[in-house]
């Protein structure tokens, strides 16, 4: 493929100002580029964690020269904290001030990462101004918001008082905390939790909601720049002069949310061929079931104004998008309590759900979507849910579950995306239990069983195709080394699966 610095360019417009387009041909699964960040650390509303390695702490145990919270003696020495906000604090003698609850959201950290842009502008004034100095950071917008006197107390008036690094304006602070809120990524640790990345590269491409690259941030917790990468790939083929977007926001949700998000934290209006459809390109992920005719779906009439009439297809039956967004509001309320039950209780939790709104909305609707990403990942791994205790009924739901979810994924996350890598890795036992059970009962002829078998393998041949560039660091590359384990043991062993089977 040539050098990777080859696989892009920049270019610009009055629009969008700064964005890039594949300088050559890509296929499906090119790596574009890789780059280190600028800057990284907690993200705003963080709970306490280590300084070095960015894990959670219990704050029993304090940096000996700064008296912030680290792991232990590794740690403190670890040169993301000790040439950064360290030296600073030590200096200062700006110590922490305990906490009650560690895993609670503790406004201290706030400063660190913004601290740390600030600090690598000094040191690398040639990157900042090559790469960072001109992302935007909107601080018109952001002074009229609660986020500006927030920041302003927490982190402005923290660096330049406490912490005494006068030398950095209150409107540099102000856009570095903007600059960090816009542009940078989220990244996992390797013991999950999740800190935030300056990537000045990765910033360049503009959003949209069907993105078609794909990007996966290697953090080791090393405590080095070097040591908390992000490869960006390809998702999709993508033409020479293609130009390359990634997607801000989630994909999973409906477009209202979507863009009402991108409005608050983004500050821009989304108007991509996703939103602007009604029918989100034919996902329906936005639609609701009509209640007053049998065939109806209620659409909006125009997806770029929140506040306008939605429609009912078939009948006369309208309402206001004001409405829809309350009962997007509910039901998501619903969804977050029951994010982190796990177990067959999280199942059942979940499957209720589901079956309570499955007349309210549209089948393929973005919660409906989101209940069977969660369903499809825990059959099969609960307590009296392995997939070799399922019985062919659920077997069957579970096979439904990732089918239907891969439909949707073909039009929002085409292509090469994680999510799209697990499904097919959550597809491709049930298929082939299913298969077996078949077959034993008498229900397959032995060519049948074996064409789903082959089928099976398949599908997790093309679930490790994808996986295999998953950082080994998170759980989905783990899953790839899992997934391309099984893929080789069971091409080995076809004929005697097929002769054991029965």
């Amino acid at each position: 493929m040539g050098d990777i610095k080859d696989l892009f360019k920049v270019e610009k417009n009055e629009k969008v100002g700064r964005y890039a387009v594949a300088s050559q041909d890509l296929k499906a699964g090119d790596l574009i580029f890789s780059e280190v960040p600028f800057a990284y650390g907690p993200k705003s509303d963080s709970p306490c964690l280590c300084l070095g390695c960015l894990s959670a702490v219990d704050c029993t145990y304090l940096c000996s020269s700064c008296s912030w919270p680290v792991c232990g003696p590794d740690c403190e020495k670890l040169k993301v904290h000790k040439e950064n906000e360290c030296p600073i604090f030590a200096k200062a003698n700006v110590k922490f001030q305990a906490v009650e609850d560690p895993s609670d959201v503790c406004l201290q950290y706030e400063c660190i990462t913004p601290l740390r842009v600030l600090l690598v502008k000094e040191k690398d004034p040639k990157r900042w101004e090559e790469e960072v100095s001109f992302m935007e950071a909107h601080n018109e917008e952001r002074k009229s918001r609660p986020v500006w006197g927030f920041n302003q107390h927490n982190v402005v008036e923290y660096i330049r008082g406490p912490c005494k690094q006068e030398q950095f304006s209150e409107e540099l602070i102000h856009t570095v905390c903007g600059i960090l809120e816009i542009n940078a990524f989220e990244a996992r640790t390797p013991s999950f939790y999740n800190i935030r990345c300056l990537f000045p590269k990765l910033a360049i491409l503009s959003h949209n909601c069907i993105s078609n690259i794909h990007h996966a941030v290697d953090c080791t917790g090393n405590g080095e720049l070097s040591d908390c990468t992000v490869n960006v790939r390809a998702s999709i083929d993508v033409p020479t002069g293609g130009e390359l977007f990634s997607s801000y926001t989630y994909s999973l949700w409906p477009t209202l949310v979507r863009r009402e998000f991108l409005r608050e934290s983004k500050y821009f209006e989304c108007t991509c061929q996703r939103c602007a459809d009604p029918t989100e390109l034919g996902t329906h992920m936005s639609s609701l079931k009509c209640q007053r005719c049998d065939n109806g779906v209620i659409v909006s009439t125009n997806a770029l104004d929140d506040l306008c009439e939605w429609k009912c297809t078939h009948c006369d039956f309208k309402t206001h998008g004001r409405a829809v967004r309350k009962v997007f509001a509910a039901i998501q309320n619903e969804v977050d309590q029951v994010e982190w039950v796990g177990g067959p209780e999280g199942i059942q939790q979940r499957e209720t759900i589901f079956k309570k709104y499955r007349s309210v909305l549209h089948p393929k609707n973005a919660y409906m979507t989101i209940l069977r990403s969660a369903l499809t990942q825990m059959y099969g791994k609960a307590e009296g849910y392995t997939l070799e205790d399922l019985p062919d009924v659920v077997l069957e739901r579970k096979i439904e579950l990732c089918q239907h979810l891969l439909e949707v994924l073909d039009v929002i996350e085409p292509g090469r995306s994680r999510i799209r890598g697990m499904t097919l890795y959550e597809l491709h036992g049930p298929v082939m239990i299913h298969a077996r059970h078949q077959y034993q009962y008498g229900a397959f002829e032995q060519e049948d069983f074996k064409q789903k078998l082959q089928e099976s393998i398949d599908i997790l041949g093309q679930s490790v195709e994808i996986l295999k560039n998953e950082p080994v660091s998170q759980p989905e590359g783990q899953l790839g080394q899992m997934a391309q384990s099984a893929y080789e043991q069971l091409k080995e062993n076809f004929d005697m699966l097929v002769e054991t089977a029965v």
